[in-house]
């Protein structure tokens, strides 16, 4: 297959020259060998196997099996041109049952991975946590039990003494408002619990992980730490108050209620009375400063008061009417294959907003995840996407928001949790159809490498 040139369009404005530019992948999505040296199983290969779970069908067993591929992978890094590759580690593939024997196989993969990047000039960026719980922790409750923070302390300190001494740059935990609203208040994605306000532990526990993360991190020296939370500004669907009041809400469930306990110390007003354990004590662990703060946004949210007459969904979740608010479209836009809505000034306003609410709290920002679903390889509308959200981002920096880097979500199409392999996210196509999984570069990989060498 060969890939179409994008359309000529004017350059991008520079960004600094130390700006670090990168993809994202993680582990369930794209490694396979999912029975393979001694892999333990986790929450995401007993959600995949229950009927009507996953849209398609299909499990992530071989995904694009990145395990066996990984240097093809690695020099399609290379050949793009980025300077950092953020993937994560198998909690599952270290430590089989969360906790206790280290798989020694498991941990070499790694080894080697992290090898093979920087040889490639590439600066590996490992996500520490990326949903795929460990099932034998999942069994005694997973992220509802307070000791599941524990253990994932334990497992940091194994990775840590086997990579750190070619890791500077950490990811402790990926998108906790996802873990806590999708797979445990509503159930649509792993563990599939729908305990809606009951689920608040579970974000605690995340968060207090964390923090026990960054504390072993810090012991052995690591000196560039972060996280990558979920983001996005939130629009009340009219100016009613009690449309006001919904977004606002949203607004804390999405964005303050993971950022605040980290940049300001201190739970939403009402939160901390509803969470489990030693909360202000746990906070001191949890507001411990980071070295940067990461970033993945994809859209805004329309959000108004509860309205059974409205097709209320959570990207593409549907929120079920106990909730306090309903989820409006956002009209007017271009959409993805997702049917996501693509507002690139939302990005611009999202940055804005955090640092006008945290101030000097805040770190510098990365953007650790930003991308979209099309299909096909000449993916055009990838690119106007892409290129639309970097001029974005540019325009806050201009407005005075400290970024330091920006990853596209993803390095090549994979196993979209929920969705199996009907997403396609990747700057490289995957013969799915085939049965090859070969790996072709879109008409969008060809221009971010061009977009990368003129600022260079």
């Amino acid at each position: 297959m060969t890939t179409l040139p994008p359309r000529s369009r004017s350059p991008l404005p520079r960004f600094p020259a130390n700006f670090l530019w990168g993809v994202s992948t993680s582990a369930h999505q794209i490694e396979g060998a999912a029975a393979e040296d001694g892999r333990g199983k986790s929450s995401w290969d007993l959600f995949s196997a229950l009927p009507g779970k996953i849209k398609d069908g299909s499990s992530a067993s071989v995904a694009v099996d990145h395990y066996h591929r990984y240097p093809e992978d690695v020099a399609l890094l290379k050949e793009l041109g980025v300077g950092g590759y953020r993937f994560s580690v198998s909690w599952s593939r270290v430590l089989p049952e969360g906790a206790g024997p280290i798989n020694k196989a498991g941990l070499d993969f790694y080894d080697r991975l992290v090898d093979s990047v920087c040889e490639a000039g590439v600066r590996p960026v490992p996500t520490l946590f990326h949903w795929d719980t460990p099932l034998a922790l999942e069994e005694k409750g997973g992220w509802l039990e307070r000791d599941t923070a524990h253990r994932f302390a334990e497992y940091v300190e194994v990775v840590a003494e086997r990579l750190g001494d070619r890791v500077g740059r950490w990811i402790t935990l990926n998108e906790p408002a996802e873990l806590t609203m999708l797979g445990h208040a509503l159930g649509e994605h792993a563990p599939g619990k729908q305990l809606l306000f009951d689920a608040l532990p579970v974000a605690h526990h995340q968060l207090l992980a964390h923090g026990l993360a960054v504390q072993v991190l810090r012991s052995r020296g690591s000196g560039s730490l972060g996280i990558a939370n979920s983001h996005g500004p939130t629009w009340p669907a009219s100016d009613s108050e009690e449309d006001r009041g919904a977004a606002d809400f949203y607004d804390v469930l999405l964005n303050r209620l993971f950022a605040d306990p980290i940049l300001l110390g201190e739970y939403p007003e009402g939160i901390a009375e509803m969470l489990p354990g030693p909360v202000a004590e746990d906070l001191e662990l949890i507001s411990q400063p980071l070295d940067w703060y990461g970033m993945n946004f994809y859209q805004p949210t329309r959000v108004g008061a509860p309205n059974p007459a409205v097709s209320a969904e959570f990207a593409g979740i549907t929120v079920p009417p106990e909730m306090p608010f309903s989820v409006h479209p956002v009209e007017g836009v271009p959409r993805t294959a997702f049917d996501w809505a693509v507002v690139p000034e939302a990005l611009t306003e999202l940055l804005v907003s955090f640092r006008d609410r945290y101030g000097d709290r805040l770190p510098p920002v990365v953007i650790t995840e930003n991308g979209c679903s099309y299909d096909g390889l000449d993916d055009q509308a990838r690119i106007d996407y892409l290129d639309g959200h970097l001029r974005a981002l540019h325009r806050a920096m201009d407005a005075g928001v400290d970024v330091r880097g920006y990853f596209v979500w993803s390095l090549m199409d994979n196993w979209e949790w929920a969705e199996g392999y009907r997403q396609r996210f990747g700057l490289v196509h995957i013969d799915y159809e085939g049965g090859t999984l070969d790996r072709t570069p879109k008409a969008s990989f060809r221009w971010l490498q061009e977009a990368l060498r003129a600022q260079r």
